[in-house]
């Protein structure tokens, strides 16, 4: 029960770290075939091949990646050349000094990229300026600055990876050339470069990768030579097409593909191997009956079916017309735009009446203004008149004689009688 259990457990465990680790390179790879206009996989539109097109024709996209694939190359060369030797460095160096070396040598990869790529910069316009070179000068080209920034890291990746191939070679091999007569050049070229061959591919490749991938460094030496990843950084600020889904798609179909060719030639050799070591004095003597490519290799099988897969995409690609779908997917969401235009104003009518409504409720119950405010109508309009209503249709042209004083400011009391 806990063996089950546990089973159980696990293959959850490694469904959901795949999931995670594998989830959005799946959504964003369905993206680059539906037809809406932002890349989301949800609601499904139409399926289509434009974003492909459009990618192809993108002058940008297409320049970044002939800038990274350049950069890529130098990187790969001068990295695994800093990487090789700096393997062999370690392992025949003295041995007190050996963490002090590996320390140093390791030190580039604690860095972070943008102190890098500053002070790649800095440091190589300094030395343009101490030769006196122009600022078209090749000290100053983008290409050159970003080979350079990226490699004083990569380097250290490489160095790793042939370092542990190193740990198995057997020195012997070299002394024994050695004393047969052969120089140190033929002896590394014919005894240790091809024992070292698996180890300097696999070092190439991650060397290449992270020099493709990398953006931290190359935003401030790439120059006029931006790459894939500067464009694409780029594009982000402004908005994204389903453009950059298909191009995802291209990279992750290519890596699955010689992932598996890797994997098939690798279990090619094993069954090889095999085949050899149980082959009899007669069967080496003459020719080793070899098992077929598919026999017992799963990658070679899979292999197979990706490209049965790859090739029936592009066919249907080429034959398949959206067109009417895409119409159809506009026609329906020009009327659901009406039709949410019409909800709103209908709502806006309804709210309109109600307020209306509201304001006829409150006018209503608002009670009408009383003259008795508790002062003898002494701040009534009226009272500032001096006279009531009876007395105001009398005419204005009879004074009256009473003005409370016995008429002492009468003017004619000033005069004399005759």
């Amino acid at each position: 029960m806990n063996m089950s259990f546990l089973r159980i457990s696990i293959w959850v465990y490694l469904a959901i770290f795949f999931a995670y680790l594998l989830g959005p390179l799946v959504i964003m790879s369905i993206t680059a075939f539906n037809s809406s206009g932002f890349p989301r996989m949800s609601p499904w539109e139409c399926l289509t091949f434009q974003w492909f097109g459009e990618l192809f024709q993108d002058q940008r996209i297409l320049n970044g990646i002939k800038n990274s694939l350049i950069i890529g190359a130098g990187t790969v060369v001068l990295s695994v050349a800093m990487g090789l030797a700096g393997a062999l460095m370690l392992t025949q160096i003295w041995p007190k000094l050996r963490a002090t070396y590996y320390t140093i040598i390791i030190a580039p990869i604690l860095i972070p990229g943008v102190v890098l790529g500053i002070s790649t910069l800095v440091f190589w316009d300094r030395i343009n300026r101490m030769l006196g070179l122009g600022a078209d000068s090749f000290l100053s080209n983008g290409i050159f600055l970003t080979v350079i920034g990226q490699s004083t890291f990569i380097a250290s990746y490489c160095m790793l990876v042939l370092v542990a191939r190193l740990q198995r070679y057997d020195l012997a091999l070299t002394e024994a050339a050695l004393d047969l007569g052969a120089t140190h050049a033929q002896a590394f070229r014919k005894i240790l470069l091809p024992f070292m061959r698996p180890a300097i591919a696999s070092a190439a490749v991650l060397a290449f990768l992270a020099s493709f991938e990398n953006y931290n460094t190359t935003t401030f030496t790439f120059g006029e030579y931006p790459t894939l990843t500067i464009e694409l950084a780029q594009k982000v600020r402004y908005g994204i097409t389903p453009a950059i889904s298909a191009l995802a798609f291209i990279i992750v179909a290519l890596t699955v593909f010689f992932a598996l060719l890797n994997e098939a030639k690798l279990k090619r050799q094993e069954l090889v191997a095999a085949a050899r070591k149980e082959a009899t004095v007669e069967e080496l003597a003459g020719k080793i009956k070899l098992p077929s490519f598919f026999s017992g290799n799963m990658a070679a099988v899979l292999l197979v079916m990706f490209a049965v897969a790859t090739i029936t995409v592009v066919g249907t690609a080429m034959a398949y017309n959206p067109a009417q779908c895409i119409a159809d997917v506009k026609e329906e969401k020009r009327l659901e735009a009406e039709q949410r235009i019409q909800e709103l104003r209908k709502q806006r009518e309804e709210q309109r009446k109600q307020r209306e409504a509201e304001q006829g409720e409150a006018q209503q119950s608002t009670p009408k203004p009383s003259n008795n405010s508790g002062f003898g109508n002494v701040f009534a309009p009226n009272t500032l008149g001096g006279q009531d209503e009876e007395s105001s249709a009398e005419p204005d042209d009879q004074p009256s004689g009473n003005s409370g004083f016995g008429n002492v400011f009468d003017p004619n009391s000033l005069k004399t009688d005759e």
